[in-house]
């Protein structure tokens, strides 16, 4: 068998599954950070508790959870309405769904100190001038949050790619898994665990190496703090 193609389309479907659980949870992670500084009690309790509950689980039981337990009541659910052939739920989607709620709970934090960097002078400004509330997030306080929080989500990011590999516990072929079907049919493990690593650590420096240049891009026409 090509395991050089195997393990080149189990790294495509790894970038694809970080690819597609990132805009969601960095979303998802950003409606909890203006929840948790929100006037209303209820809105900051749910964040709270959202963020203590997904940070402090493992990663690895969360999808599991999402899985096999979410699998579970749509099976419950669709039997007591009737419905029958619903189908399953795809590892693929399970993987996206469990990953996006722990990145959002991280990214959540990101945010929130992004948010809590912004002078609370620049949002009263904005309403001076007329501006509406959402025209004064999108033109004043989320170009100044996302330059402040792009290390934090860079960071983040990483750890999101590396966390890729727990799917393979649910059947989904990626590097992970296909790199352990090469090494139980070859017997090399040195060889194909080597090159696994190789893999990860290409895609994690040139994470960084990309975070980097957005920083500095996003960086321009803003005074440096003197050291």
């Amino acid at each position: 068998m090509d395991w050089a193609g195997q393990i080149a389309m189990g790294t495509i479907l790894t970038v694809g599954l970080a690819l597609a659980t990132l805009p969601v949870g960095a979303l998802l992670g950003l409606m909890l950070a203006l929840a948790s500084r929100s006037r209303n009690l209820s809105l900051r309790l749910i964040a709270a508790v959202y963020s203590t509950v997904f940070r402090g689980l493992p990663e690895l039981l969360t999808l599991i959870v999402i899985y096999y337990g979410a699998q579970e009541l749509l099976n419950q659910f669709t039997d007591k309405m009737g419905i029958e052939g619903f189908g399953e739920i795809s590892p693929f989607a399970a993987g996206v769904f469990s990953l996006a709620l722990v990145f959002a709970a991280f990214s959540a934090e990101v945010f929130r100190s992004a948010l809590s960097s912004i002078a609370s002078g620049q949002i009263e400004a904005a309403q001076v001038i007329g501006l509406s509330r959402f025209q004064s997030f999108k033109d004043v306080i989320a170009p100044q949050m996302l330059r402040a929080a792009l290390p934090g989500l860079s960071n983040t990011w990483v750890v999101l790619l590396k966390d890729t590999s727990l799917v393979s516990i649910i059947a989904l072929n990626d590097l992970m898994r296909t790199t352990s079907l090469a090494v139980a049919s070859t017997k090399q493990p040195f060889a194909f665990y080597g090159a696994a690593c190789v893999v990860y650590l290409l895609l994690t420096t040139i994470s960084e190496r990309a975070a980097g240049i957005l920083e500095t891009r996003l960086s321009r026409g803003y005074a440096r703090s003197p050291a």
